[in-house]
């Protein structure tokens, strides 16, 4: 199966809500497995289309397939199939290059509370390229929604069995007190992503953190929490908070 086929393959798998990779052979030399433009489709469930060469080597390609679907970023890995016994995956003598590319959906970017501060941070991240969820606890603060924003309200553990976080999510916490951030933070820090922020003065999260720690959450539990949230930028109104909020989230999962 040709390449093109794979790609198409593999856009499908992501519109039915999976991920996939595409592993293609880019450089040989010497005897190999496979020549230049052999390529591979592996999906998240591990079922995969075509061959890049078989063996002990194909198995470490469907492994970084695996990383890359897992981080969201390509790799260009080498082997030298020559001595098993250094660890080579292959004993043909040749030496070849794969290069591993995920398919995968956007991106999410979860804002937490949806406030004046919240529905700008959301819209600035729906035109940054993210795909955003919004949750409030009060339905009534979603009746005016972004553009292309997904609303949650109610229980938040239910809301978060809606929404696809993983490695690269983002999820910014943008809420009005303290007695909340107590309630939600234990939530949040058990969700898989790469960034989580929380709006509020260094002597509002000292007196969140002790709250925290008294409730049970360990010490790398709230390490994992950025605040004050934002580059330091001046910002003032609400799009220019978000406007900073947005740049340190980018810095911050500038690999996803």
């Amino acid at each position: 199966m040709g390449s093109i086929e794979l790609v198409a393959q593999a856009l499908n798998a992501v519109e039915s809500g999976q991920k996939a990779a595409i592993a293609t052979v880019v450089r040989t030399d010497r005897s190999v497995p496979r020549r230049v433009g052999a390529s591979m489709l592996i999906l998240d469930d591990g079922s995969r289309e075509g061959t890049v060469g078989g063996g002990e080597m194909e198995a470490r390609v469907i492994n970084e397939a695996m990383a890359a679907m897992a981080d969201g970023q390509p790799r260009l890995v080498n082997y030298r199939l020559v001595d098993p016994s250094t660890g080579d995956p292959g004993v043909c003598g040749g030496e070849m290059d794969v290069y591993v590319e995920p398919y995968m959906d956007t991106a999410t970017l979860l804002v937490i509370g949806a406030g004046h501060v919240g529905k700008a941070v959301a819209e600035l991240a729906k035109w940054s390229g993210w795909s955003v969820h919004l949750w409030d606890d009060r339905a009534e603060q979603l009746s005016a929604m972004p553009d292309g924003v997904n609303g949650h309200s109610g229980d938040l553990q239910s809301a978060l069995s809606e929404i696809p976080l993983d490695s690269r999510a983002a999820i910014v916490m943008v809420t009005r007190n303290v007695a909340l951030d107590v309630e939600l933070v234990p939530l949040i820090v058990s969700q898989e992503a790469a960034y989580i922020g929380l709006m509020g003065s260094a002597r509002r999260w000292g007196t969140t953190k002790e709250a925290l720690l008294q409730a049970g959450c360990t010490e790398s539990d709230v390490e994992r929490i950025s605040t004050p949230i934002g580059l330091e930028i001046g910002a003032e109104t609400p799009e220019e908070i978000a406007i900073s909020i947005i740049a340190e989230v980018v810095r911050a999962t500038s690999t996803r």
